[in-house]
């Protein structure tokens, strides 16, 4: 039984995932089982992109569409056309040849899985760039790269070198992806869509546009920024702390060919004006010859090539800015090429690297003697970089010259083109030769911290098999590589493919000619430089311009001294200004919409005025304020005034007949005053009285009538609003929607719990994200707080030593004592299987009657609470096992298999299914989707709710400091490994 073509989009790029999921699992000195995961993952993607060739050959598309959000026309959408294809190919097979290479370039001292599992899962993002057939999707495997490159760069995160190097990666990639994004969002809103199909179709209206210019730079910027071009560049050379397997991934197949992929890929609908001339051409064009000039002072063999990468992409980048078909062929075939020698170059450096124990080609020399294999493959694959004849470097690059001698703009640069770059070239002659004859020519190499010896034969292999494409396609490109260009072109150009020929001999061209004088000024500047070269310290003219000294100033100057600015306008370590701001922010975007658009609301229709209910509202209204008047002075008053008028608010939903609303409330209102009530004492002590020199009675005052403002504007304003929303008429509202077809649609009649689990399921799956992300942040900052000193007030004439022998009773008083609290301690103990009762009934009544996942959750978690009161932190854990991020996870992975479940049945994402099912003496009973959905919702926030009370009860026992605290420090410490 064949694989549907459909299907295997989805399984080549689901597999790079899953195995990076399990490799990330496996132990630690698996060195051999992670290998053969990465390369059975690998492997398997490179069958079955073979395997779908057929398809996608002379033209065609492979399409895969699932549903996420139709209404808003975003679906997941693949697709494969022969373009994407190539590169798909490229980057698994690639990937195949760097784990193998890998399994013996990494120690065994490295941790490999996490190696193979961020290895897989770069592979799996980049295939989600090429295979995105929308551009919202293919934004978000942008920024995957640029996570998971951050990730293998900064591999080695012990070394600063390391750091630096993934963060700047980090910084440069994600700014250009934002602006994409940016620029993306206009494109799809010029043409009505985020589909490419529909986008490569609206060239002409695109173009046409107003917001081209704006919407091109945007792009551009991603672009450039990806594949660093100038003046993006200088990222690159420094993410070559990252392991050599990574280097020779990110630089041939990955990473920085995304942002030529783009290019490439949105020629079509951006090309043929004169502003994707100038930008692309110009960056294309600087980055050439800067990279090939700066490439030949490099003392380290992987900063040379780093250089050659940012001046070969320069090369392709040039050619699509051209804007000729032809320079598109001749882009896409140079894309080809260099991926195969500079994958081969890059792990022959590491195996130099690795067996001589440097990459200084000051220290280098002679290994011919010692590696000849090593050495001939490294030569040929030197001398493809540097365009030599019968290697497939030559052919793009004679393609390349032949398209600088066309006329484009009538310009005098276009003029100058040719000679431009034939001088550049003799650049990448200068460099290519200089690997050669310094590392592998001279004297045998002297101070080695290793005797220069060959590898293993798998090590050697994947060099050996690239460079034998490189003679290949150099010898017979139209058997090897012709055909799989062909069909990429078909994707890129459609119908009308310019005539082109891969013959590896045209006569005495201009082109051909080029090429030689190349080749000769090449060893020309070499042999002139040579000496010069062992003592540089960089490039001349360029030493003291350094992409990195400017990124670093930038840097500090945003991230030090502007946040510096704004923490001493806007900050304060003070709680009440912050709460001062936020509210003013919130109120002045209330206020905004309210100007623009108006709000009638002594036009709504009034409604009858009930004595009860204003009794209500007046006794909830006296707790606020009371709880802001003893906020002054008894913090533990405030609070009890504070959970009073929640108890009103609860009263009021039961009135207005919002019985879940209810629920919740009480639910959130016992959880939140437990858990305030333990920080309360870690409050610095209030003072009192300010001296007369700081804060004036008066000012003091003025401040006090300030926040009475701004809290009855907030306050009356989401009043308003919220009797605007109730009273307003029918037709305007929503809720007859959701009246009408709670039941028919979603299979519930309790409408709330509908809404949240069915027709706005992805809003509740955001939000118990958001919840669990506020969990582990509340966690995290709470194992690192320690209680200020002044909140753990000790008398001067008395010792803590002191304090704790008084604080112990008698016999006699501690009988009575223990008499008087073994009954409350013995019923909360008793009340934890009927609150687990009570828990399991909310959740299973949720669909149909007041109920459902989150109050559930509350629930479950006042039990655990209960349990830490009765019985102490150690007993609890000791006995009842919580492991909250367990019940975290279980709850995100329940919820979203909800989700990816519905794309079984052709269903968009999340869509839930309801049906009555047969139960022998019981009968019909409704069974539905959306209670799978609700049990995620209440595992997250059992364990989220939970971790947070596990946070405050430890850090509260550290703070007493008695003598359990040995005990208590040890339950921490159990829940800190199980956060981990």
């Amino acid at each position: 039984m064949t694989m549907p073509y459909e299907t295997i989009l989805i399984v080549v790029l689901a597999l790079p995932f899953a195995g990076s999921c399990v490799a990330a699992v496996l132990p630690s000195n698996a060195r051999n089982a992670e290998a053969w995961l990465a390369g059975a993952v690998s492997l398997a993607c490179v069958v079955l992109l073979a395997v779908s060739y057929p398809q996608i050959d002379d033209g065609g598309v492979i399409r895969r569409t699932v549903e996420w959000m139709p209404e808003l026309g975003l679906d997941f959408y693949l697709r494969m056309d022969g373009f994407a294809w190539v590169l798909a190919a490229l980057i698994v097979t690639i990937g195949f040849l760097v784990v193998l290479y890998a399994r013996y370039y990494m120690s065994p001292q490295d941790p490999v899985p996490r190696f193979f599992s961020f290895l897989l899962a770069f592979m799996g993002a980049m295939l989600g760039i090429v295979l995105s057939g929308n551009l919202i999707q293919l934004v978000f495997f942008w920024e995957l790269t640029s996570l998971f490159s951050f990730l293998l760069i900064g591999y080695w995160h012990q070394t600063a070198q390391a750091r630096d190097g993934a963060r700047m990666a980090l910084i440069v990639t994600s700014v250009g992806g934002f602006c994409m994004f940016a620029g993306i969002l206009i494109l799809g809103n010029i043409v009505g869509s985020y589909d490419l199909d529909q986008v490569l179709a609206s060239g002409d209206k695109i173009r046409a546009h107003s917001l081209y210019t704006p919407t091109l730079v945007l792009i551009l910027l991603g672009a450039l920024t990806k594949s660093a071009q100038f003046p993006f560049h200088f990222w690159l050379p420094q993410a070559m702390a990252a392991p050599t397997p990574v280097s020779a991934y990110l630089h041939s197949a990955t990473m920085v060919k995304g942002g030529v992929f783009l290019l490439v890929r949105l020629w079509p609908a951006l090309g043929g004006t004169d502003e994707w001339l100038w930008l692309v051409g110009s960056a294309g064009l600087i980055s050439f010859m800067l990279g090939a000039f700066i490439a030949l002072f490099q003392q380290d063999m992987k900063g040379l090539l780093a250089y050659s990468t940012i001046s070969h992409l320069g090369l392709i980048t040039l050619l699509i800015g051209l804007d000729s078909p032809i320079a598109q062929v001749a882009a896409i075939f140079h894309l080809m090429n260099h991926a195969t020698f500079k994958a081969s170059l890059f792990m022959a450096a590491g195996i130099i690297d690795h067996e001589t124990g440097t990459r200084d080609l000051r220290r280098l020399s002679g290994l011919r003697r010692f590696m000849p294999i090593t050495a001939t493959l490294a030569m040929v694959a030197a001398a493809a970089m540097a365009g030599v004849p019968l290697l497939n470097g030559f052919l793009s690059k004679e393609m390349f010259f032949a398209e600088t001698i066309e006329t484009h703009t009538n310009s005098l640069l276009d003029e100058a083109l040719p000679y431009i770059v034939t001088a550049a070239s003799m650049f990448t002659v200068a460099y290519s030769l200089r690997f050669i004859a310094e590392v592998f020519f001279g004297p045998p190499p002297k101070e080695l911290t290793r005797t220069p010896h060959e590898p293993p034969f798998l090590m050697r292999f994947p060099v050996g098999l690239l460079v034998l494409a490189c003679l290949l396609v150099g010898i017979v490109p139209s058997l090897t590589i012709g055909p799989l260009l062909l069909t990429a072109l078909h994707a890129v150009l459609g119908d009308i493919i310019p005539i082109y020929s891969l013959a590896i001999w045209h006569g005495f061209t201009p082109e051909f000619v080029m090429s030689l004088v190349a080749i000769t000024g090449g060893i020309a500047i070499y042999l002139m430089l040579r000496s010069y070269l062992l003592i540089a310290e960089g490039p001349p003219l360029l030493r003291y311009i350094q992409g990195q000294r400017i990124f670093d100033r930038v840097l500090v100057a945003i991230s030090w001294q502007l946040a510096r600015r704004l923490e001493e306008l806007l900050g304060t370590r003070r709680l009440q200004p912050q709460l001062r701001l936020v509210f003013c922010a919130a109120l002045l975007a209330g206020i905004a919409p309210m100007f623009a658009h108006g709000i009638d609301i002594w036009g709504a229709p009034r409604t009858s005025f009930d004595v009860t209910f204003a009794l209500i509202w007046a006794v909830g209204g006296t707790c606020a304020l009371a709880a802001a008047y003893q906020g002054k002075f008894h913090r533990f008053a405030a609070l009890i005034f504070m959970g009073g008028a929640g108890l009103v608010t609860c009263v009021s939903f039961v009135w207005l007949a919002a019985p879940d609303l209810a629920l919740t409330q009480l639910a959130v209102e016992t959880v939140t005053t437990v858990l305030l009530l333990l920080g309360l004492r870690w409050l610095p002590k209030r003072i009192e009285k300010f001296p007369a020199a700081d804060v004036p009675e008066r000012d003091l005052s003025s401040r006090r009538y300030r926040d009475l403002g701004i809290a009855i504007a907030s306050g009356g304003g989401l009043a308003a609003l919220a009797y605007a929303v109730m009273t307003r008429a029918a037709p305007d509202s929503i809720a007859r929607f959701f009246v009408e077809n709670a039941y028919t649609l979603g299979g519930g009649t309790n409408i709330v719990n509908v809404i949240l689990v069915d027709f706005r399921a992805f809003d509740t799956f955001g939000e118990i994200t958001v919840l669990g992300i506020v969990a582990l942040t509340v966690y995290a900052l709470l194992r690192r707080f320690r209680p200020a000193a002044e909140s753990i007030p000790v008398p001067e004439q008395q010792s803590s030593q002191d304090l704790y022998d008084e604080a112990q009773p008698s016999r006699e008083k501690g009988d009575t004592l223990r008499s008087a609290m073994a009954v409350p301690r013995l019923m909360m103990a008793l009340l934890f299987p009927v609150i687990c009762t009570t828990a399991a009934f909310l959740l299973l009544r949720g669909h149909d009657l007041p109920g459902g996942g989150f109050v559930a959750g509350i629930t479950m978690a006042v039990a655990f609470i209960l349990q830490y009161i009765a019985r102490g932190t150690t007993w609890t854990e000791d006995h009842l096992r919580i492991l909250p991020v367990h019940w975290m996870g279980a709850g995100l992975l329940m919820t979203a298999g909800v989700g990816v479940g519905a794309w079984w049945f052709e269903r968009p994402f999340l869509s839930s299914s309801f049906s009555y099912h047969e139960i022998p003496w019981i009968g019909p009973v409704p069974v539905a989707s959306a209670l799978l959905f609700d049990l995620g919702v209440f595992a997250l926030v059992v364990g989220a709710t939970v971790l947070m009370l596990i946070a405050i009860a430890h850090q509260t026992v550290r703070s007493h400091r008695t003598p359990s605290s040995r005990a208590s420090s040890a339950a921490a410490a159990s829940a800190t490994a199980e956060v981990r």
